[in-house]
This record gives structure tokens, C-alpha cells and sequence, in this order.
């Protein structure tokens, strides 16, 4: 299988604080797959570090109140136009991020609080119909051959 996943969550140093967010689990459901690691959010054009951003009333802002939103939609543009060319069997995508969460991102309100909602990069592949999935959803046992993709309805 082919897999695209966020950067972050396999030890990329991309993440808006400069770390990443690697998950054992999901490095070993990877093994024995191509991985296409992407950053919507560094292919925008943002650095590392960044402040934090949430999607506030449909705009992506960052924690000072400066709109980022041209960067992140510049970012899932370029992660699409790379599906459309890598042909993904299964993408795996950072939860809650304002870029890649599939089923909840944060408020808004930089407190901490969830809704639900999909990152501007998941909402992007999920209207093409690509099979996303949260990294929250991948099984702690089996193989990305088990994977239950999420689909808008």
C-alpha cells in the first residue's frame, strides 16, 4: 500500500513548537508500506516554529490574531495536487490540527476546546474523495490493510 501521512506524526521535526508528534503505534502499522510524508502547513510556506493557529469563524488564525489562512489553503493545495499525483491507497492525517484533524479540531478559542470539524487539508482531500483517517483511528494491532477510511457524508 501506499500511505501519506502528516510528517509530524512520524518523527518530523514540523510541528508549529518545532517538535513532532511520532506515534509508535502508527510506525509500526507503516512498516512494509510507501510513505509519503507531508506538511501542509511548511508546503504553505510557515516556519518552524510558529504560533499555534485554530480556525476562528472559518479563518485560520494564529494565537496573536494574525490570519495564517492563506498559507494553510496554499498548503492543502499543494498535499492535493500531490494525492492526485502519488495516488494514495490511505491517508493518515494529525488529529485536531487546523490543517490535518479529520473529525475534531479546536474552537477557535485557543483554550483548549474541541468541536467537531475537519483541518482545512483534511476537508480538501475528503470532498475529492480520498480515504482519510485520523492517526486516533489507526488500530494499535493488525495492518494498514484493516484501516477504515473516514468519509464526509
Amino acid at each position: 500500500m501506499k500511505i501519506m501521512v502528516s510528517a509530524c506524526l512520524i518523527g518530523e521535526k514540523v510541528k508549529y513548537s518545532g517538535g513532532s508528534n511520532f506515534s509508535e503505534p502508527l510506525s509500526a502499522f507503516l512498516r512494509g508500506h510507501a510513505v509519503i510524508p507531508v506538511c501542509p502547513e511548511i508546503l504553505g510556506g510557515l516556519p518552524i516554529p510558529r504560533e499555534p493557529a485554530e480556525i476562528v469563524n472559518g479563518t485560520v488564525r494564529d494565537r496573536t490574531g494574525r490570519s495564517v489562512d492563506a498559507e494553510f489553503r496554499l498548503g492543502a493545495q499543494a498535499v492535493l495536487k500531490l494525492a492526485e499525483e502519488e495516488k494514495p491507497d490511505l491517508i493518515i492525517l494529525q488529529s485536531r490540527s487546523p490543517s490535518c484533524g479529520v473529525r475534531e479540531i479546536y474552537d477557535g478559542s485557543f483554550r483548549g476546546r474541541k468541536i467537531p470539524g475537519s483541518g482545512i487539508t483534511a476537508q480538501l482531500l475528503l470532498e475529492r474523495g480520498y480515504p482519510v483517517i485520523d492517526v486516533a483511528d489507526v488500530p494499535l494491532y493488525g495492518n494498514a490493510e484493516n484501516a477504515v477510511p473516514y468519509f464526509i457524508i
